[in-house]
């Protein structure tokens, strides 16, 4: 059988993932990217030290977990090492004071039950809390009503464990307040953690900048196994004809992995037969609430933390929710990165929340702290609300659609898009544009 032309349009995270496993299914693949830099919203900045010195940075920070098992064969499959380009740690949620919450590395659930034993500032009515709640979590089969919040998912757990565990582990994972956050969505990213089996609820730290952990192998993989690549491309014209048309060239099919705006919009003026549908997926995605998610890199001497990620005690005046000691993850020593999810504070005030924080935070009055860079991503991630309707992959006969954004059980992460990238292109069969159903664990 001859292997279709496909078009993957958008070369972030999901779009290599599509085009690297269209490839090894044997299509042709040609990936579209309108900007100058593979990578998406999860690539390495320059920066300038302090000294005069030059390093990268990302463009925001993002931290893995052993659960993201497509994200790691993925980058296995491009020759990327995740042994030796991700730092992996038990599950450690510890605060600047050694307070908070670390797993030891044993099996699953008593690694769990010995945390919460262990847990350093938690009364034992803290603790018999989360242990009343999670069995309760996990007798429900991690399910709940879909309009069911994080906050209203936890009604019972003590005011400590939710400052100090919840809030922090929602925020991160789903990037919006737990208010405000998915219960359904949350207690899935619970289960598959905690529960999913020996080393899923690791951290797993970037020992390098994002573009050097996977975009640039996938890249160099690609053109080393026939991929057209076309980098500064940007996709104005989307039609349906007797094929699919993408800037007048013609495809079998189309994987579009944008960012969900930019689909909305190219999909919301492509033409042919299946214009209405195509139109309405667009108006789908286009109401898609979204969250920003600020970076605040600062040198501050040649300071090492405790540990290379530390929690927070964040309030109002006191933004930063983590801090990553990047001398301890390959960088220079003394890098600091502070991450803000779910921002919405002006820059520069956010700029001096941040470094009056990390004075009182971690010790850090007297000594000198740079601010090098700030990295503000508006429309970091959808808004995972409960009972969000979001955008389906199938979009029209041939046109299917990839990223973080699109219906699945995942929030905005790494592995919501891998995986979803994957399901794209597992989508289209050897013969034809006809669509199959992705297996369920990508769905």
């Amino acid at each position: 059988m001859s292997p279709l032309q496909l078009a993957v349009i958008g070369g972030g995270w999901a779009g290599l993932a599509a085009a690297v496993s269209a490839t090894r299914n044997g299509h042709q693949v040609t990936l579209f990217e309108a900007s100058r830099h593979w990578g998406g919203r999860a690539r390495a900045l320059p920066c300038t030290l302090a000294d005069g010195s030059s390093t990268l940075l990302d463009n925001g920070q993002h931290i893995l977990i052993g659960a993201y098992t497509d994200t790691l064969a993925l980058m296995r499959t491009v020759g990327v090492n995740p042994d030796s380009t991700l730092l992996r740690l038990p599950l450690t949620l510890l605060f600047p004071d050694g307070l908070g919450l670390r797993l030891p590395d044993w099996p699953v659930p008593l690694n769990v039950l010995a945390g919460i034993a262990t847990a350093r500032g938690w009364s034992l009515a803290d603790k018999a809390s989360l242990l009343r709640t999670t069995g309760r979590w996990q007798l429900a089969g991690f399910r709940c009503a879909p309009h069911t919040s994080v906050t209203d998912l936890c009604q019972g757990l003590s005011a400590t464990v939710m400052q100090t565990l919840i809030e922090p582990l929602c925020v991160s994972a789903l990037n919006t307040p737990a208010e405000r956050s998915s219960g359904q969505v949350f207690l899935r990213v619970l289960k598959d953690s905690l529960l999913g089996g020996k080393g899923s609820s690791h951290l797993l730290l970037p020992r390098t900048d994002l573009s050097s952990l996977l975009p640039t192998a996938a890249v160099q993989w690609l053109d080393a196994h026939g991929a057209k690549l076309r980098l500064g491309c940007r996709v104005q014209t989307l039609e349906q004809r007797a094929q699919w048309q993408v800037n007048g060239e013609a495809f079998d099919g189309v994987i579009c992995a944008t960012a969900p705006w930019a689909a909305a919009q190219l999909l919301g003026q492509a033409s042919g037969s299946a214009e209405v549908a195509v139109h309405a997926w667009a108006a789908l995605t286009g109401a898609l609430q979204h969250e920003a998610i600020a970076t605040v890199y600062v040198q501050a001497g040649g300071t090492r933390l405790p540990q290379p990620l530390l929690a927070l005690r964040s309030s109002p005046d006191c933004p930063a929710q983590f801090v990553l000691d990047r001398g301890q993850l390959g960088g220079p020593k003394g890098l600091l990165a502070f991450v803000v999810s779910a921002s919405s504070t002006e820059r520069a005030l956010l700029q001096e929340q941040v470094l009056q924080q990390a004075r009182g935070q971690l010790g850090l009055q007297g000594q000198t702290l740079q601010l090098l860079q700030t990295v503000v991503e508006k429309r970091a991630t959808f808004a995972c609300t409960p009972g969000l309707l979001r955008p389906p992959q199938q979009i029209a006969p041939g046109l299917l659609a990839c990223g973080d954004y699109v219906d699945g059980p995942y929030p905005a992460t790494l592995e919501a898009a891998v995986r979803s990238g994957i399901a794209a292109a597992l989508s289209f069969n050897r013969t034809g544009t006809t669509l199959q159903a992705a297996p369920p664990e990508h769905a």
